[in-house]
């Protein structure tokens, strides 16, 4: 009997292999450009962070999460292709916190329509 030979590796399954060449549609600071995002967010970031969650798909109580919003945002920048890491997003969510958030909603709002 002989052994198959192996002439081509396998494919990459889609997840992970997203090409980051992209960027954020709007700054960090740009968040007067969408007015009641940004108060919403300036006023309750809790709240706009779970009404982001939900509407990005995940659960509701997300943006309540430890952790939540840096694993919202990772997610994020993998789908839509944004260059990053994973150390710059739990730099930005944890430092930038209501900035951030405001960001993702917007973010989300540009690429997919009203948040």
């Amino acid at each position: 009997m002989s052994n198959p030979v192996v002439s081509q590796q396998p494919g990459a399954s889609s997840y992970g292999t997203n090409v980051q060449t992209g960027a954020w549609s709007s700054s960090l600071c740009s968040c007067f450009n969408d007015m009641p995002i940004c108060c919403l967010g300036c006023l309750c970031p809790l709240a706009l962070g779970c009404y982001t969650g939900h509407r990005y798909g995940e659960g509701f109580c997300l943006g309540l999460v430890p952790g939540g919003m840096t694993a919202m945002r990772t997610h994020m920048r993998l789908t839509y292709g944004i260059q990053g890491s994973i150390l710059n997003d739990a730099l930005m969510t944890s430092c930038c916190g209501w900035l951030e958030v405001c960001r993702m909603a917007r973010e989300m709002r540009s690429r997919n329509g009203d948040v």
